[in-house]
């Protein structure tokens, strides 16, 4: 019983040594090439798609609603309060991600397959997770030998893809600090509370 306890508190405290500490910001985080930002797209009332899905047709698609696009403008608007005026923004291509990438109006947004939803094949899963691995390993392995272009990496997408990659769970609409190694491989994360519109 002691030793399982033992083992829980040293697991933990490891965990917690992974993570940014308080005194550094979210922009330094962001800076430092082994942080991204992962973001579960903004409020979208209902749940999954209609049968007749069609990338880039967003009528055939459950889109951002009002509370949705409040909710993506007041997180743009808290990144910058942060110091994050533009970022390199990574967008599934579901016209919710899409949406909610650009209300961030952090600078032009790039539809990335690696960051599409695999809900309805989830046989996809570890698939879909090694394309993300491969993207992350690739993208901040580019920003490292380019200091003079270094932005944040933010990746707008979906709970599923998030939740494969990360093991957590996230709302629409939240945001989590997630830490990589070199190989795009997931170390550790943290939510991080921004302001949502109601």
């Amino acid at each position: 019983m002691i030793k399982s306890l033992w083992m829980i508190l040293l697991s933990v405290s490891i965990a917690l040594m992974a993570l940014p500490s308080q005194s550094s910001t979210l922009k330094d985080s962001l800076n430092d090439g082994q942080h991204v930002l992962m973001i579960r797209h903004a409020d979208a009332p209902g749940f999954s798609d209609p049968p007749n899905l069609k990338i880039g047709d967003c009528s055939t698609q459950r889109n951002l609603g009002e509370r949705g696009r409040k909710q993506a403008q007041a997180l743009g608007v808290w990144l910058k309060q942060q110091g994050i005026d533009s970022a390199d923004v990574l967008s599934s291509a579901w016209c919710r991600c899409v949406d909610t990438a650009t209300l961030l109006a952090k600078g032009p947004v790039t539809v990335a397959p690696a960051l599409g939803s695999f809900f309805r094949n989830m046989s996809d899963a570890e698939s879909q997770t090694q394309a993300l691995r491969n993207l992350l390993a690739q993208r901040l392995k580019s920003s490292a030998s380019n200091a003079k272009t270094k932005k944040p990496l933010i990746l707008v997408t979906h709970q599923v893809n998030i939740s494969a990659y990360t093991g957590g769970f996230v709302g629409q609409g939240d945001i989590i600090l997630v830490k990589v190694d070199g190989r795009g491989h997931y170390v550790s994360h943290q939510m991080v509370p921004a302001p949502m519109s109601n």
